[in-house]
């Protein structure tokens, strides 16, 4: 960490400290202690929403489960906070795995109205289960006690911010470690993530009990904090704010967290009294003027795009000095300002202030390209792959892929000798791209069988054929385009980790190790195929040549056997694909075996030892490149019947 941000962090911490000292107001106490609990909850919920990109509505149950754990357990049981902290985050834990394993088999609206579904039943149980929750009537919990001495308001404030700051540093560092990186990589592309290894599944489940964690620990301190707690405060509208809080405050950011909390919280109260209104409505007015003209000096936007988020907020200004009472206006005015923030500032209030001042996007971990070309040896980051084992390392026999009445695959036979470059070819059509997902678990095939290693895929997923040593490059680049060139390559290398949540969380010796050797073997990963010098930069911003040698790069971080490239050499210019084809070459040098789908015939001539030739998805031909060169058949596929009789 920077000079800088140790001391904002210091000074921060410090005014965190010392405000209920300086305040003395146990209303103001109160209301920041709130927004600091809201703000744990939203630590976890960022993770589902920002990171995983999964909507979640059912975290307003997930936090009344951990206020009426906490509830139940002081009243029925009189545990004190140190049992029931720890319990309310494992019973929501548990409770957010059995929402996640059905309900995370489904995505988009579907999810929403799962997880929705799932807040409401919550609500209805606590209302309904008399003899447990006390019902309509609410348990009444009062401050905790810790060695006979019971926290009075100023107390229990620090005690909340002692675990905004646990929270803050352990959602920081499981952001930053693998988990994260592979929670990032299934929201930009699920079908790159399943076939780099990361099930998607998985962790999905996984991010979700993690963040229904930290909503158990928000719920016990809110059960705490307000001495009293009912059904009705857990319902529909405050799922709805806790979504809209990550929305306004910025995504994949502890900052716009903290911001949402703090916005979710204040702004009903400001909304009161018409005097705050003004001074709010003029002073959000002021900033976005200010941060449009700035942004139309440096040009990073347009006169279109900053119009209606000026005029609506001036508009704002002056209707708050029109009015003469909010009782009226007040869920119109909250509902506007809601909806100009998520329509025009779709990267929150963190985004929109980064882009105005040209900061860039917010970072969990920052590559530092010079320092890791200084500290990281130049060992041969691909491992070579020994020769021994039965001489067909794949075997496909009779496959069948049919989509209702198309067969886009017909009764194919492939036989891939280790060590070997296999060329596949064939027209636009002929059945290439279906082949390498049926190969790696995408598609199931309708009928036959496919031997890797003499052992069958049948039943495997994507994840675990992946594991098992088939890597592939995809004909659409799918990369994971918010993360760098270094973090692709380090999701590649995501099965090298046997550090759990806890090793991350403590940032034990073990996950020290193995991320310090994941990040010089994925930089060495990145020598190998000459993108070194871009190990920093997002893989949305190099230029398509290079997103092509990085897909092959984050490929052989898996250390396969059998690597499968399909159409590499698209789009490339003649400069990028000598470079390609060096890149294959050394790869096989290293004992990979390839299967490479191509269009260019130079490459495939030039490269493959055997070529086998689809053709309205059947094998039409297979051998050498001379000889497939000069087969009548493929000339045909390509060329017509009646070009084939011209030449």
């Amino acid at each position: 960490m920077k000079a800088k941000n140790w001391i904002a962090a210091i000074a921060g911490l410090a005014v965190l400290a010392i405000f209920p000292v300086v305040s003395g107001n146990p209303y103001y106490i109160h209301l920041v202690e709130t927004i600091m609990i809201y703000a744990i909850l939203l630590f976890g919920l960022d993770i589902v929403v920002g990171y995983t990109g999964q909507v979640s509505l059912g975290h307003a149950g997930l936090f009344g489960v951990g206020a009426y754990t906490a509830g139940v357990l002081f009243m029925k049981l009189g545990m004190p906070f140190y049992v029931t902290a720890p319990l309310s985050i494992l019973v929501t834990a548990g409770f957010g795995a059995i929402l996640a394993l059905p309900a995370l088999r489904v995505s988009g609206p579907y999810l929403a109205m799962v997880t929705l579904a799932f807040g409401t039943i919550i609500q209805i149980l606590i209302n309904e289960m008399d003899f447990l929750t006390n019902g309509p009537m609410g348990l009444k919990i009062p401050k905790p006690m810790f060695a006979g001495h019971r926290l009075d308001e100023v107390q229990y404030y620090w005690l909340v911010a002692a675990l905004l700051v646990v929270s803050l540093i352990v959602v920081h560092r499981v952001l930053k470690s693998h988990l994260g990186r592979a929670f990032e990589a299934l929201r930009d592309s699920p079908i790159a993530s399943d076939c780099m290894g990361v099930s998607v599944y998985r962790y999905k489940v996984y991010a979700f009990v993690i963040s229904a964690g930290f909503a158990g620990l928000a719920g016990c301190l809110y059960s705490y904090s307000e001495q009293y707690i009912s059904p009705n405060t857990y319902n529909f509208e405050l799922t709805i704010l806790f979504l809209l809080a990550i929305i306004m405050g910025g995504r994949k950011t502890r900052t716009g967290a903290i911001i949402g909390s703090t916005v979710i919280v204040m702004l009903p109260k400001l909304l009161d009294d018409i005097a705050n209104f003004r001074v709010v409505a003029t002073a959000l007015a002021v900033v976005v003027v200010a941060g449009a003209v700035l942004a139309l000096v440096r040009k990073t936007t347009t006169l279109q795009r900053v119009a209606v988020p000026v005029i609506g907020t001036a508009g704002l200004a002056v209707f708050s000095f029109w009015i003469e009472a909010l009782t009226d206006w007040r869920l119109t005015i909250f509902g506007l300002m809601i909806l100009l923030v998520v329509y025009y500032l779709q990267d929150g209030i963190v985004g929109f202030v980064r882009k105005t001042l040209n900061l860039g996007r917010v970072r969990v971990t920052k590559v530092d390209t010079d320092e890791l070309a200084t500290q990281t040896r130049q060992d041969d980051a691909v491992a070579a792959v020994g020769t021994q084992g039965a001489d067909t390392i794949l075997d496909v026999r009779g496959v069948l892929m049919q989509f209702s009445g198309l067969k886009a695959l017909n009764d194919v036979n492939l036989t891939v000798k280790r060590g070997t470059i296999h060329g596949l070819i064939g027209p636009n059509g002929s059945g290439k791209s279906t082949m390498m997902n049926v190969l790696t678990g995408i598609y199931v095939p309708t009928a036959g069988a496919i031997e890797y290693e003499g052992q069958s895929l049948a039943g495997r997923t994507s994840s675990k054929i992946a594991l098992s040593g088939i890597a592939r490059t995809f004909q659409n680049v799918q990369l994971f385009g918010e993360m760098t060139a270094l973090e692709n390559v380090l999701v590649g290398l995501h099965h090298t980790f046997e550090s759990n949540f806890a090793d991350v969380g403590v940032m034990s010796p073990r996950y020290r190790r193995e991320e310090r050797a994941a990040r010089e073997r994925a930089f060495n990963m990145l020598r190998f195929v000459g993108l070194e010098n871009v190990a920093a930069e997002e893989a949305r911003n190099l230029p398509y040549g290079k997103q092509r040698l990085l897909e092959i790069a984050r490929a052989l971080a898996l250390d396969p056997q059998l690597l499968l490239l399909d159409e590499p050499a698209a789009g490339l210019t003649a400069p990028d694909i000598r470079e390609l084809v060096a890149i294959i070459r050394k790869v096989r040098n290293h004992g990979i075996t390839l299967v490479l789908i191509e269009h260019h015939m130079d490459v495939v001539m030039s490269v493959c030892d055997t070529v086998s030739v689809l053709d309205f998805g059947q094998k039409i031909a297979e051998g050498k490149p001379s000889e497939i060169q000069a087969n009548e058949k493929v000339i045909e596929a390509y060329l017509g019947g009646q070009a084939a009789q011209v030449a």
